[in-house]
């Protein structure tokens, strides 16, 4: 997705607990809102775009792997030397007054640049800042302004702190804190990511056809979507409902049903985790046969041009599936979940 007009460039500083998926995600949920971007540069933990500053630093919240947006406002190899030559030409006037406070965090992504040392990096930065404005005061707690710098791949990037992501909520409703429980339940990051790459919008209906416990769902639920579910255990069915429920939460429908032979008709986009047969039953049929019946269904389910996010054992190859049923594989990653499964996440639209 290019862009036309002459937006400044922004980096997000990413979580390291993917390489891919966090970059797919910033970009998914850009794209679901049309906020139109040029993509400057990725490295590890850190991607650099040319897109709209207001609106994509609000839709950062609604990521899973997003930790920060900033205004880049320097650039420079590693060296401490060019780091502090090249923070001395940025204008910190346009953006700390005199009698403001302001603080500066640097970030080392994976062990970055080990000779030079965060703390006293931070303090010459600091002293620059206040050679170029004066007046101001130093909080550690909360600012009035923050500067962030990131150190990654033999780069530096300094910015100023757009936004920043805080997500308490997801300890609060790991699998095992909801009032039903099953081992295979997905964990909400990933469901949460899950959603966004299928590039769902509030007020849109996501689907999920092995629904299980509701990890999906509820995190389509809280992003604003209208959420529908299925499973063929009535008592997973129930207990997805109690869960949603539990987060205030209300379906416009969980029901005991065989995925394959939906009882409903359309969806906005489709976000499931099919059962794999390890914990989770398959109701006597093979995995790759579970998975051929849902991509052959997902044309008569999902309007033509949207999108479905399914996760499925890397073995399996649905990624190479797909075509033979008709549909676009827009992107695939793989996710380690323990030395048993990698699971793989394909995201496909219907053409």
């Amino acid at each position: 997705m290019s862009s036309k007009g002459k937006e400044p460039v922004l980096f997000f500083l990413l979580s390291g607990e993917h390489p891919t998926l966090p970059h797919a995600e910033l970009k998914a949920v850009l794209e679901a809102f049309g906020v139109r971007y040029e993509v400057i540069g990725e490295l590890a933990q850190l991607s650099r775009l040319k897109c709209e500053t207001r609106r994509s630093a609000e839709l950062i919240h609604r990521t899973a792997f997003t930790r920060a947006c900033c205004l880049e406002l320097a650039v420079s190899r590693a060296e401490e030397e060019e780091i502090l030559s090249a923070a001395s030409d940025v204008p910190f006037w346009e953006f700390v007054r005199p009698g403001q406070s302001f603080r500066i965090r640097v970030r080392r992504v994976r062990g970055a640049s080990p000779d030079i040392s965060v703390m006293d990096l931070e303090a010459k930065l600091g002293s620059v800042v206040f050679k170029a404005v004066g007046d101001l005061k130093v909080d550690l707690a909360r600012p009035d302004v923050e500067f962030l710098g990131v150190l990654t791949e033999g780069m530096f990037f300094l910015g100023l702190k757009l936004s920043e992501v805080v997500r308490p909520g997801f300890p609060d409703r790991r699998p095992s804190k909801r009032p039903f429980f099953h081992p295979t339940a997905m964990m909400p990051k990933l469901a949460r990511c899950m959603v966004n790459l299928a590039r769902s919008r509030p007020g849109e209906l996501v689907l999920d056809p092995f629904c299980g416990t509701g990890s999906i769902l509820i995190e389509a639920g809280l992003l604003g979507c209208r959420i529908l579910g299925s499973d063929i255990n009535a008592r997973m069915a129930f207990g997805c409902l109690l869960n949603l429920r539990f987060f205030g939460l209300e379906p416009e429908g969980v029901l005991a049903a065989d995925a394959l032979k939906p009882p409903f008709t359309r969806a906005d986009r489709v976000v499931t985790d099919p059962p794999y047969g390890r914990s989770a039953s398959t109701a006597g049929l093979e995995v790759r046969e579970i998975y051929e019946g849902l991509l052959a269904l997902l044309p008569e389910l999902v309007e033509e041009g949207k999108m479905a996010c399914i996760a499925a054992p890397s073995q399996l190859g649905m990624a190479d599936m797909a075509p033979g049923a008709g549909l676009e594989l827009v992107e695939a990653h793989y996710y380690f979940v323990h030395s048993g499964l990698t699971r793989e996440l394909a995201v496909l639209r219907v053409p």
